[in-house]
């Protein structure tokens, strides 16, 4: 029997409007865990970076990477909007996954 598997762009922040870090992973729940932690070493714990204000859910993990590293490449003022567009108040979402 196949096996559903979910992967996930996410965006977390530092505060609104704050500093920004795009990430891929196949346990979101794990993830912000290891990121909030402060077990996720580099940029997001140097920077304190660990609200979770959007995050995107894929069947593949192809496109899930396909979709970081496009974002990641996007100007910050594309990134505010996609943020914005579902989340306009800029909420952790994470509360609501921990």
């Amino acid at each position: 029997m196949p096996r559903d598997h979910h992967y996930y762009a996410y965006l977390l922040t530092s505060r609104p409007h704050g500093t920004l870090y795009c990430g891929v992973t196949n346990d979101l729940y794990r993830r912000l865990l290891e990121h909030r932690e402060g077990k996720a070493a580099g940029f997001t714990n140097k920077y304190d970076v660990h609200r979770l204000v959007w995050f995107e859910e894929h069947g593949d993990i192809e496109l899930a990477i396909a979709r970081e590293k496009a974002i990641k490449k996007w100007n910050r003022a594309w990134k505010i909007r996609l943020i914005e567009e579902g989340n306009p108040m800029w909420d952790d979402l994470g509360i609501a996954i921990l």
